[in-house]
């Protein structure tokens, strides 16, 4: 296990690649499963969610392997294992999409419980009620298990627009007999890369980017040659962290369209960034105020599905609030646990007012101060080192591994733009 020491109160200054996103580089391996052709991969972040993936990939029955430089390289020329193993289940909740991939290629699953971020409840309903209606028989009982003979495509309509429901229906259904139609699905950008890439490998889904997607199925996939878009996830919170730390950061490969919704909630707080094509500028010197809402009213920021303000930025645009002048009520709708760190934050001195599991009140700027911190999930762990980068003072941020999940090379890419943090064995 390891911590991070960070001294804090300094500005930081350089340039900075943003990754590849996590959240399409997951859903893209359990993909690779849909064919006994190889697959490469490019743009895959190099972190400890991808890491399990290919271990379970691997266990399966696939030959997966990381060749540096954001490559991975998956082949399944044989008949995939139909279970995947309780003890790499439990280490990410990713391992649900291994139910839609190992449905439609072997017809049968089996599969624990996922792990995953400890952020509220996350409810699985709505991938088996889709799985069913494509013609799968659900069994629960401690595990879950599918069985199919044939998968038949359907009219789906889902309960939520849940990013994994909707990738587990696109992953069952490419291969489905007929035409299956998914309304109220999800259409974030690693939705649409999902899409793409299975496109890629012979797929006919069409409505790409809104919350129908048509799928044709076709009765096979051919192997590709896929490279995924930029962690937009990331790239918000490189901007927050520039924003507390009164720094000026160049992020390379951002692809800003995917900020679009993101930019107007960081506005809100007076923070502002340039574009020159795919790179963002977050220039030192901004007048950090929150803005009123007209008439003078005190602004929400609150989250929602794409194309609304990312869930996962909730955490890190918290921390961003302590710093700025005036009040915001950042309002988390969608898990009714993520805000519960920020007593961590009123701890180091942050001025916030916890109203209910998803309502918070920051009232800024605050002096943070250097405090004994630990991640309790990747979004949350990433904002206590916004936190303690702008704190006064030593922090030291325990358990780690929560951050690492998330974002690749976090200690060396921040130690580049100025920062002083140490990344410590606790062995």
């Amino acid at each position: 296990m390891y911590s991070y020491k960070i001294e804090g109160n300094i500005p930081l200054k350089g340039t900075i690649k943003a990754s590849g996103n996590k959240n399409a580089a997951l859903p893209c391996l359990a993909a690779c499963l849909l064919t006994d052709q190889p697959v490469i991969l490019r743009n895959i972040p190099d972190i400890e969610d991808v890491s399990v993936m290919l271990q379970i990939l691997n266990t399966l029955g696939a030959k997966a392997e990381h060749r540096g430089n954001g490559t991975v390289a998956v082949c399944c020329a044989d008949t995939p294992k139909s279970e995947v193993p309780a003890d790499q289940a439990r280490d990410i909740r990713a391992s649900i999409l291994f139910a839609g991939s190992l449905l439609a290629r072997t017809g049968k699953v089996l599969l624990p419980p996922p792990g995953g971020d400890v952020i509220g409840r996350r409810r699985l309903d709505t991938h088996f009620m889709a799985f069913s209606e494509l013609g799968a028989r659900v069994e629960v009982d401690g595990i879950f298990k599918l069985t199919a003979n044939k998968l038949v495509g359907a009219d789906l309509f889902l309960d939520e627009a849940s990013v994994t429901a909707t990738e587990n229906a696109l992953m069952a259904s490419v291969t489905a007999e007929g035409t299956t139609v998914i309304r109220n699905a999800a259409s974030e950008p690693h939705v649409q890369d999902l899409c793409n890439m299975l496109n890629s490998m012979g797929a006919k889904i069409s409505g790409i980017g809104s919350n129908i997607l048509t799928i044709q199925g076709v009765k096979k996939l051919k192997g590709a040659d896929f490279s995924i878009g930029a962690d937009f996830m990331e790239v918000g919170s490189f901007i927050g962290l520039a924003a507390v730390t009164r720094g000026e950061i160049e992020i390379q490969n951002a692809n800003p369209e995917h900020l679009r919704m993101t930019k107007i909630a960081f506005n809100k707080l007076g923070i502002h960034w340039e574009t020159d094509g795919s790179t963002i500028r977050v220039p030192a010197g901004q007048n950090m105020r929150v803005m009123p809402d007209l008439g003078g009213m005190i602004p929400h920021i609150d989250d929602a599905p794409w194309p609304g303000f990312p869930a996962d930025l909730t955490s890190i645009i918290t921390v961003v609030a302590t710093q700025v002048e005036g009040t915001v009520l950042v309002h988390e709708k969608m898990f009714e646990s993520r805000l519960f760190f920020v007593d961590k934050l009123i701890g180091m001195g942050a001025m916030i007012v916890l109203c209910d599991p998803h309502r918070a009140v920051v009232t800024g700027p605050s002096r943070l101060r250097g405090a004994d911190l630990i991640s309790p999930d990747v979004r949350a762990g990433m904002a206590m080192v916004l936190a303690a980068l702008c704190a006064e003072g030593t922090s030291m941020i325990h358990n780690v591994y929560q951050i690492e999940r998330g974002y690749e090379n976090l200690c060396d890419r921040l130690a580049n733009l100025g920062a002083r943090i140490e990344r410590i064995s606790n062995r």
